[in-house]
Parts: structure tokens; C-alpha cells; sequence
């Protein structure tokens, strides 16, 4: 059993959160919904487009034969926005839990000015912990996020063996995507925080080579100029 054969990963469209966060400036703010309430704008339907378009443009050798989707609903628009502009019906759709995004427990609804202004204490918390083995409230550190990814790319090497792959979810997942599969050791965060931002409806690709996935192109937005 090899495997996936090639993986892309896209993280949503621009999101109602992203767009608040975007126009509060860096100022606190106070998000009033929850992951499973957010819904994309409309620039992240038409970006959700370009992937779908993008991915009916691949070679057929290229194009992924089966999905995997995050639950949150900005994710699975995403996918169900590109499907349209793809125009390919049929392909096989697992929605899995692992690939939500991370959770931040008691801070989720606030951006970090906020946090900073309301919750200084877990400022300090961070700093001493240090940003791989944080774990707000109620929340997820990234290597939290790491493991349930580890044990979701576990399962995928049996369901989509010698398959390619589409994964619909988060920068999170995207970025730890990117840690576990270039074997970064854990702790290490800094090393792949270099390629953060994970922007909206971007596309990265991962093909198998001797037993291991390389990746091709990372946080590519090129398709939504």
C-alpha cells in the first residue's frame, strides 16, 4: 500500500469572519459567530470558482479523483462552489472531522488585539508555552492539530491508495499539512511559519516520491489574478 498519489489541499474562500477581521484594521474585535455559523462572502464564491475552473483546466492524469472536506461550512461551499465551476459530478465526498480548522477554545470569537486588550494572562501563557504547545481554554494547541492530522493521513493512505486527492479546509490544516508531510520536527514551528499566510482559496500539491509526499507548489494564488 503506497498511498495517495498526489494531494492538493485548498484552503476556503474568503470567509464573513475573514472579511471582519480584515476590516477591523488590527483594532479588538469581537466575532459574533462560530465556526459552524460562518458562511463565504461573495468574493470567496467567485474565488471558490477560480480553484473549480483551475482544477478542470489540470491534465487528467492530474485531476483528483476524490474528496476529502472539512464539516465547517466555508469549507464545504468551497468545495461545492468549485464543483460547479469544475463541472464534474460523481466524485466521491468523505467530510471529516480531523480537517477542521483549529480550535481556540474560549478566545475564538476574539482577534488577537483583542485577546491582548481582554486576556492578558493568556498572552503570558503563550509566551511561555511557546506557539506549537499553546492550548487556549477549551482549545487546541497546534500539536493537537498535528496529531488527529497524522491519524486523518493515516486512514487516507488505506482509503485513497494509488488515488489523487482533494482536501477542502483551513490555513491550519494546510500549513500542519505541509509540517507532518516535510517530517519538521515538532516544536519547530518557525521553520514552517515562513510560508504563512495560507491565503484564501489558495492550492498546494503534494505527489508521492519514493514512499513520501514532496510538494510541487505551496499557498499558489496565481489562478484567482
Amino acid at each position: 500500500m503506497s498511498g495517495p498519489t498526489r494531494i492538493i489541499a485548498v484552503r476556503h474562500g474568503q470567509s464573513e469572519a475573514n472579511l471582519a477581521h480584515e476590516l477591523s484594521g488590527g483594532r479588538p474585535l469581537v466575532y459574533d459567530r462560530g465556526d459552524h455559523e460562518v458562511a463565504l462572502t461573495d468574493l470567496g464564491r467567485r474565488q471558490a470558482a477560480a480553484v473549480g475552473r483551475t482544477l478542470a483546466g489540470l491534465a487528467a492524469a492530474d485531476a483528483p479523483e476524490v474528496v476529502w472536506c472539512s464539516p465547517y461550512p466555508r469549507a464545504r461551499e468551497t468545495w461545492a462552489v468549485a464543483q460547479r465551476a469544475w463541472g464534474v459530478a460523481g466524485l466521491p465526498l468523505t467530510v471529516d472531522d480531523r480537517l477542521r480548522d483549529r480550535e481556540m477554545g474560549a478566545l475564538a470569537r476574539y482577534n488577537r488585539a483583542a485577546v491582548v486588550e481582554r486576556f492578558p494572562e493568556e498572552v503570558t501563557r503563550f509566551l511561555a508555552a511557546g506557539e506549537y504547545s499553546y492550548r487556549p481554554a477549551g482549545g487546541e494547541s497546534f500539536g493537537d492539530v498535528v496529531v488527529r492530522l497524522r491519524a486523518f493521513l493515516a486512514d487516507l493512505r488505506e482509503a485513497a491508495d494509488g488515488r489523487r486527492v482533494l482536501i477542502v479546509a483551513h490555513d491550519a490544516v494546510v500549513l500542519l499539512l505541509r509540517h507532518v508531510f516535510a517530517g519538521t520536527p515538532d516544536a519547530a514551528l518557525a521553520e514552517i511559519h515562513r510560508f504563512t499566510p495560507i491565503l484564501n482559496a489558495s492550492l498546494s500539491t503534494w505527489r508521492a516520491v519514493d514512499g513520501r509526499m514532496e510538494v510541487q507548489a505551496f499557498n499558489d494564488v496565481t489562478h484567482l489574478a
